[in-house]
């Protein structure tokens, strides 16, 4: 009789611990990203979450919250613009606070290299026409690289952009190139215009880097 009261309190302490220990399967109010690819306020929202009237606003989806962070996420909260000839664009929320455009580095290489087409955050598909004008010394033997990436870095596509004019000379020259790609898995890119290095030197390598978006249907 002893005996089988022992193993009778085993077996309770045994099924006891595995309640205490043992974790149960995760509720949908967790802090995890509930669905895969959704990082911002502006992917929650495109992803049919729920918008909540906190001031400023944030999303919810499956239990986690995103908060705006950027110029991008103030426009879909319905921000507007705070000044329309404002070059970047910048929005305000009403707590004051002010989100800028991101342009990637279009403005601070300006004097030495100018893209006409794609405009930064623009919507672009394939093919991609790129037209712009870049000193002759952004060329080599009239030519210099052209790489468009998606959001994660993957190349989608390389070619040179060939210059429209004598390119030896350290005056504005006209450029175009024409890049043709798949749809990338990725909703955001960045094209990339490369000085043309022949050395190979890094204090003679220079970019100029925009933000795009990809063409996509529903």
């Amino acid at each position: 009789m002893k005996i089988l009261v022992y193993v009778f309190g085993l077996i309770i302490a045994f099924l006891i611990g595995i309640l205490i220990f043992v974790p149960g399967p995760k509720n949908k109010n967790n802090n995890e990203n509930p669905v895969p690819g959704v990082v911002t306020f502006t992917d929650c929202l495109n992803a049919g979450g729920s918008l909540q009237k906190s001031y400023p606003p944030s999303c919810l989806l499956g239990g986690k919250t995103f908060h705006i962070s950027n110029f991008e996420d103030c426009i879909s909260a319905g921000y507007r613009v705070l000044v329309l000839e404002s070059y970047p664009r910048r929005c305000q929320l009403n707590n004051g606070k002010v989100f800028v455009e991101d342009l990637g580095n279009l403005l601070e290489k300006q004097t030495i290299i100018q893209l006409f087409e794609p405009t930064p955050n623009q919507i672009v598909n394939s093919p991609l026409i790129i037209k712009g004008q870049a000193r002759g010394t952004w060329f080599f033997e009239a030519s210099f690289p052209v790489k468009l990436l998606d959001g994660n870095g993957k190349e989608l596509a390389i070619k040179p952009a060939h210059a429209k004019g004598e390119w030896m000379t350290e005056n504005f020259v006209p450029f175009e190139a024409i890049l043709e790609f798949q749809k990338p898995a990725t909703e955001k890119g960045t094209l990339v215009l490369e000085k043309d290095n022949p050395s190979g030197l890094v204090k003679h390598a220079d970019e100029l880097k925009i933000p795009v978006k990809f063409f996509t249907t529903q």
